[in-house]
């Protein structure tokens, strides 16, 4: 008997074993040596379902397409075959040899790891060619590009960039999203608004090309030598026809996930000439007109008149300072009030910029307001130029004289003028006063003394209340999660809700703002993210069915909405539904 349960036992352990040995999960790269501007794949693929499959950090590489997912099963002969992979499309970001490493996935109760993979990356190729056709025609014919008007030219001299979208006539693009905005670092920058986006024929390369404008700048470098704008970049879903046919003939097309960038651009910034630079040069650099108007020249005492300097014309507007107004010392000035009526469009900043001083004359007489002025630097003709005001005499007809208040004349010479007493320079002092005696009060017994000592024994009864709706509250944690969940959302589509009405900056704000909301929720980052890994995260932590379509739902609802035609109250519909998602996932989620 003994001998047969030994014998049992090492037949179960043996067939343990091979089911145990008959697990694989393995990683493939497409290619082992690649050119820096080919693209890898990666397959991680196993022969039985596992759970938490979790990719390694491909050093080394941007993951430009991926996780696919592709799962094969079926059955010959009655024997069972079963087949998932995990699809990553990597693009090198420099030359050398890299290490593919290991990938972890649990099948069964237990963790298996793959065998990491070296990879070398040479030198670009001229074609570059991988088992990953559709991905090179996208690559082939998608392209965007980064227009810049002038590449050197001086300090805050006015460049524009273009971003433009170049598709081809073989392809199609469904929909597009940014994930880096370009950094203008050292520039002054406006954005320019593009309204409508407006599909375009143009060619590239020579070839007849479709493009949409998707952003103008205006930029106005801030320093001087080598800037760099860094590139924007789009993930853009791309058809792409495939050598099947349909029923009709007509080719059958295949989505593909292209990330492009519209690359590093640096501009050469030439410094100013120092050679004839005037000393009261601020930094005006373009076309400009200047004047210094005031409201009237003739007034009594005491009346006011505004006087405005102004700079007019086109060029770095808002980027230097205006001459300040000297005056006599018979007129009392007020800081100036700055006023800018300054359009931006591709030609840089145009319009006017101002400033308005109150002048108040305290005495009669003629008051010299000196000419000043105005130098800026003339793009047309490289040269520095001066521009002066009139001089400008201020006539006070009636009004207390100076006295020897030293008035300036107009040949510069400052006239003495002997103090008249009028008899009225303290007639705002009050001689004739009704002071009254304050009797003593003291504290003690009195109304404030009781108010004091009692206040705190009626506090009592009130602290003890807080305390205990304090400690309800506290307890209360299914509410605590409701009104947090709340709050949550509220905090993340409060740009959303201010938008409403604007279908383009609304919908823009709410997919920012799902997933700005998952990367501090569940710490990951989704700007390489698909739909399908966002619902499968999600429902790891234990988020139910119906939240989970809703969220996606979302997701697409904003993709399409960009495209589409949204009244007001479908926006506010979708912003109801995405604030009630954002609570519904708080308060079931498992895992922060």
């Amino acid at each position: 008997m003994m001998k047969l349960k030994l014998y049992i036992l090492t037949v179960l352990l043996s067939f343990s074993g091979i089911a145990i040995a008959q697990i694989k999960f393995e990683a493939k790269v497409s290619k082992k040596t690649l050119g820096i501007n080919e693209r890898l794949r990666v397959d991680f693929q196993m022969n039985q379902d596992g759970d938490n499959f979790s990719p390694p950090n491909f050093k080394g590489f941007t993951v430009v397409g991926g996780p696919n997912q592709s799962v094969s099963n079926s059955w010959i002969n009655g024997r069972r075959t079963y087949s998932k992979v995990y699809s990553y499309f990597l693009e090198p970001q420099s030359k050398g040899k890299f290490v593919i490493n290991q990938a972890v996935i649990v099948i069964n109760g237990r963790t298996y790891k793959t065998t990491p993979i070296r990879v070398t990356v040479v030198a670009a190729v001229d074609k570059p060619k991988d088992g990953n056709n559709s991905d090179i025609v996208a690559n082939e014919n998608l392209h965007l590009v980064a227009e810049v008007s002038n590449k050197n030219p001086y300090l805050n001299e006015a460049i524009t960039v273009v971003y433009k979208l170049y598709v081809s006539q073989r392809i199609s693009v469904s929909n597009w999203r940014e994930i880096a905005s370009p950094k203008y670092s050292d520039f002054w920058s406006q954005a320019i608004d593009t309204k409508q986006l407006r599909i375009q024929n143009g060619q590239y390369d020579g070839e007849p090309y479709r493009y949409v404008v998707l952003r103008k700048t205006v930029l106005y470098p801030q320093k001087t030598g080598k800037l760099n704008i860094e590139p924007l970049a789009l993930s853009i879903a791309v058809d792409v026809p495939t050598n099947r046919r349909d029923f009709f003939g007509q080719p059958l097309y295949t989505t593909v996930d292209k990330t492009v960038a519209a690359g590093n651009t640096t501009i050469n910034v030439k410094p100013l000439p120092e050679q004839g630079k005037p000393a009261n040069f601020t930094g005006a650099v373009g076309s400009f007109s200047f004047s210094v108007r005031p409201s009237r020249t003739q007034l009594d005492a005491t009346e006011s008149l505004q006087t405005v300097v102004e700079v007019r014309g086109n060029g770095n507007l808002k980027l230097f300072d205006l001459p300040k107004l000297t005056v006599p010392s018979g007129l009392e000035q007020y800081e100036p009030e700055r006023s800018e009526k300054v359009r931006t469009n591709l030609s840089g900043m145009g319009g006017s910029i101002s400033e308005s001083y109150t002048l108040v004359p305290q005495y009669k007489g003629k008051y010299p307001i000196p000419a000043i002025s105005f130098s800026y630097f003339d793009l047309k003709t490289k040269r520095y130029k001066q521009l002066n005001s009139n001089e400008i005499i201020i006539d006070v007809a009636k009004g207390p004289d100076a006295g020897n208040t030293a008035v300036p004349s107009n040949n510069g010479t400052v006239n003495k003028q002997l103090v008249t007493q009028s008899g009225k320079q303290f007639r705002f002092i009050k001689q004739k006063t009704n002071l009254q005696p304050i009797e003593a009060e003291y504290f003690f017994k009195s109304v404030g003394y009781w108010t004091a000592l009692t206040l705190p024994l009626l506090a009592i009864p009130l602290f003890i209340l807080f305390g205990k709706k304090q400690q309800q509250l506290a307890n209360d944690v299914k509410g605590n999660r409701i009104r947090k969940a709340d709050k949550l959302a509220k905090k993340y589509l409060s740009e959303a809700k201010k938008n409403l009405g604007d279908q383009e900056q609304f919908y823009v704000a709410m997919e920012r703002a799902l997933h700005n909301y998952l990367k501090a929720k569940l710490h990951i980052q989704t700007g390489e993210m698909s739909k399908d890994r966002i619902g499968r995260l999600l429902r790891e932590r234990s988020v139910n069915e119906e939240t989970t379509v809703a969220f996606i739902g979302l997701l697409e609802s904003c993709e399409f909405a960009r495209y589409t035609p949204s009244s007001r109250s479908a926006m506010q519909q979708d912003y109801d539904k995405a604030s009630n998602v954002i609570a519904g996932i708080d308060k079931q989620i498992t895992t922060v």
